[in-house]
């Protein structure tokens, strides 16, 4: 809907051909946006119901669950792309078996300077704040300024890594607040920070900037779910708390909680990378149904961050004094003035 108001013309891919008669018969998303009207010129298809689909594509935009990416390369290279296409993820969460983040396995595929990822998608009727991450200059300048000609507010970043954790970093801290808030904002608040911290971790051992997790992808996501009446994470983390299974719970939201799967993957690829996140991974047992809810809230209650690091701040001169300590030995820098 943004693109097409931008005045690109843009065509949305429904899986079957029924979910494309419905969406054209209707003019709009009476499951996920009821009330919200497809703009006129905005083309409904069914993948694969033409030929040469993507043919005389410039972008393409996949707006799948991170599961799902793995199926829809397969579409991609069954349809074929033109090479001069930007392929731009709008996935939040891990792709299975590996955990791996789309951007690197689409940037594995096609090469980086094709691929690109949005984070803190929201909503289309009211603006929203937009991130567009990828390595190539180019790429994300042209797809934050198709947003931006709709009126969306998008910011241009060089950090694909740091926008993709960070948006599954904000997706497992509402589950986690959704868990603990009985317990107080207080706690709710410490297990969201927690959860950024470690997956901050992941992050930079990955090539993660941290300035990414204090910006519009990071805390400004967090916020924003937070503070949405209907936020489908911190539904799953309530539910969880009192006791509803995790496989109940999408049926109970009415829509997929995609970070009921990502946090036990992001538990194991935090994990693999040598990372201590207690917090994290207490989080997957209790989705998982292995740690009662008493202990995940006793858990959060109880873990003391590590202390700070004091060190006697060193000055231009006593780094100086070092210098000349090591070259020159017992001699004084005194002595040589």
């Amino acid at each position: 809907m943004l693109l097409e108001r931008a005045g690109i013309r843009t065509t949305l891919l429904c899986r079957t051909p029924e979910q494309a008669e419905e969406l054209s018969g209707a003019r709009q998303n009476e499951r996920y946006l009821p009330g919200v009207e497809l703009p006129r010129d905005l083309r409904v298809r069914a993948l694969g119901a033409e030929p040469d689909q993507f043919g005389r594509a410039d972008l393409l935009l996949l707006a799948v669950p991170s599961r799902g990416i793995t199926e829809a390369m397969e579409e991609i290279e069954r349809l074929g792309v033109p090479d001069r296409a930007g392929i731009v993820s709008l996935a939040k969460g891990l792709v299975p078996p590996d955990g791996a983040t789309p951007t690197a396995l689409l940037e594995a595929a096609y090469g980086p300077e094709r691929v690109a990822c949005v984070g803190a998608l929201e909503m289309v009727e009211h603006g929203a704040g937009l991130v567009c991450a990828s390595r190539s200059e180019a790429l994300a300048h042209r797809v934050a300024e198709a947003f931006q000609r709709a009126g969306v507010v998008c910011e241009v970043s060089d950090d694909p890594v740091g926008v993709e954790l960070a948006g599954i970093a904000k997706n497992a801290a509402a589950v986690a607040v959704g868990a603990t808030q009985a317990q107080g904002l207080n706690a709710a608040g410490m297990a969201a920070a927690d959860i950024f911290l470690e997956v901050l971790s992941l992050s930079a051992s990955s090539g993660g900037k941290a300035r990414t997790f204090v910006g519009r992808a990071g805390t400004g996501d967090l916020v924003a779910t937070a503070l949405a009446p209907m936020s489908r994470n911190r539904s799953a983390g309530e539910l969880l708390a009192q006791g509803v299974p995790a496989v109940e719970i999408p049926d109970r939201v009415g829509q997929a909680v995609e970070a009921l799967e990502t946090v036990p993957a992001l538990a194991h690829a935090i994990e693999r990378a040598g990372v201590e996140a207690p917090v994290t991974s207490a989080l997957a047992r209790l989705i998982e149904g292995t740690l009662p809810v008493d202990d995940w809230v006793a858990l959060v209650r109880a873990k003391q961050p590590p202390p700070a690091s004091f060190r006697r701040p060193s000055t231009w001169w006593v780094r100086l004094r070092a210098w000349f300590g090591r070259h020159f030995g017992s001699r004084s820098l005194d002595s040589e003035r």
